[in-house]
This record gives C-alpha cells, structure tokens and sequence, in this order.
C-alpha cells in the first residue's frame, strides 16, 4: 500500500474537554500583550476582562454568549465598558461572583474562575502567530502575545499525537487528530496552494533544543483534515514561503521535545501536547504505530507518501 509510514516509541494522547465543535467558533482573542490580566463573572453569565495595554491603558472588556446552543455558541465582547451592551458604564460596579475554578488543568493559563451556574471561565496567552522553522520573527505579530478567553463545561477536545519515524527511518514526524467527544473538528475544506478556508482548524508544532537553537522553537502549523480531523507532519527542510526574508534552514528541526498546540473548538480552551523525540530508527516499533496511522489516516490522500 502505498502510504506514509509512520511509527513511535511513545504514544502521546492528550484528552482534554470542550463543549462545543463548530468550523465556525473557538476560543476568542481578547487583546495582544496585555498585562495586568484580571477576570470577573456575574450571576447573570457577564464576564468582565480588565487589562493593560502595552503602552499603559487601562482597557475593560465584558463578553456573554452569544448564538443558540453549544453549535453556534460564540461570544459577543463590549470593549466599550458596557455601554455597547447595556447602553451604560458598566464595569465600575461589576459584581463578581465567580468561584475557585474547578475545572482541568489549562496551559498559557493567565486567570480561571467557575461561575455559580457550573460553567468554567479561562483567559490564556500565548504566541500563536510566529515564523516556520524557527526562523526569527520579523513582523510585529510574530512576537504578540495573544489573549483569548474560553467559557466551556463539560469535557475539552482531545489532542491525540504520536512522534514517529517516516522516510524509511531516516526523519522524524508527529501525526494525531482533534476530536471533540469523538467528532473529528475541521473546518470547511481542506486548503491547498490555490484556495484557502477562513475556518481551518489549525495545530502548532514546536521544537525544543533543535538544529534551530536552544530553548522552544516555531517548527511549523498544520491544518487539521476535513473528514478526519487528522494531520500529519514530518521535519525536513522546505523552501522559504513567500514574504520571509531569506532562506529557510536546510537541516531538518526535530529536538530533544516536541509539543503541538490547538485552539479550543467553540468556546473552550486551548490545549497542548507535549513529548520527547525519538531516537534510534525501531522497526517493530515502526511497525506498532502504523497499525494506529491507518487507523487514523490510512485513507486520508494528503498523508500519502509522493516517494
């Protein structure tokens, strides 16, 4: 069969809760370098994100579900105060009634709280926009730290990676899927070349300690697969895409780790995996995970190997 091969020594699954899946939702961003990050909920659902800018503003933003159900759940943000939604100042006398959060352990956790109606609120911040194999950032976004906030109950979505060995042994990869209580999450197509789909659901890939240098490293971003919501990556050495300033690093960019970040379907939190690199090429391990690589990808036509 002509396909990938794909294989691990260890196996990573991250199971981690979400309660909704739409092409359309997921956690939202708040703001871009803030500081000062404080979180506050209402009996009413209301919460109020107050922070600082980076040149000092003081900025108070209210968010409220918006749409009908967990499908089309999204979340309407006043950052006037209140008085988009209210037609008020409303934040200076905001009651606060969220609890000590009671939920899953979060990643880029910045503030969490649980409301009085079981519903969990969560602010994280992260680097998700940042140059491919490692190359130093050269835009003002590459360096922004993102604030999105999340309100969910129930499970998170599950992150499942396996590290492998591909090219007869020679490289290593990771593959895996994003599903939701079992559904795979995807957006509206597949992009290529020549078309694009707003709502592709994307992973990050890092590298730690690599041919890139010491400490974390943007390795590369692969969209999850329509139909399986699957993926699959291997570190080799590509061409510069278009608008980077100059060539790309011409060694492969596997590390001593490897971690795959996701943002949250609908309004739940952004999860992460996180693993060691292979070592030595292990055919019967080799062997071992392919049976898990069809299982998950077998049919999947942009996971076939062109060599």
């Amino acid at each position: 069969m002509n396909r990938r091969r794909r294989s691990s020594v260890a196996l990573g699954i991250l199971a981690v809760a979400a309660s909704v899946v739409s092409a359309a939702s997921a956690s939202q961003r708040v703001a871009v370098d803030a500081s000062s990050v404080t979180l506050r909920v209402d009996d009413d659902g209301v919460a109020l994100i107050t922070y600082a800018e980076a040149g000092g503003a003081v900025r108070h933003v209210l968010a409220r579900p918006a749409g009908d159900g967990d499908e089309g759940a999204t979340l309407e943000l006043d950052r006037s105060g209140g008085w988009q939604m209210f037609g008020r100042q409303a934040w200076g006398r905001f009651r606060d009634t969220c609890g000590t959060y009671r939920g899953p352990p979060l990643v880029h956790l910045v503030a969490a709280c649980t409301a009085t109606d079981g519903t969990h609120w969560a602010l994280q911040s992260w680097q998700r926009v940042q140059p491919l194999r490692g190359v130093a950032p050269f835009r003002p976004e590459h360096e922004a730290l993102e604030l999105r906030v999340s309100r969910w109950s129930g499970p998170l979505a599950a992150l499942e990676v396996y590290p492998n060995w591909t090219g007869g042994g020679r490289l290593q990869g990771l593959f895996g899927r994003l599903t939701y209580r079992g559904r795979p999450v995807y957006g509206e197509r597949t992009p290529s070349p020549t078309r694009s789909d707003p709502k592709s659901r994307y992973v990050y890939i890092d590298t730690y300690n690599s041919a890139y240098g010491p400490g974390w490293k943007r390795e590369g971003a692969k969209v999850t697969h329509v139909g399986s919501g699957g993926f699959c990556f291997s570190f080799f050495p590509i061409p510069a895409p278009r608008g980077y300033p100059g060539p790309m690093p011409t060694v492969p960019g596997n590390g001593q780790r490897h971690r795959v970040t996701a943002v949250g379907p609908g309004l739940t939190p952004d999860i992460r995996w996180e693993g060691p690199g292979l070592g030595a090429y292990d055919p019967d391990a080799d062997a071992r995970v392919n049976a898990v690589f069809d299982e998950i990808l077998g049919a999947d036509r942009s996971c076939t190997d062109e060599r």
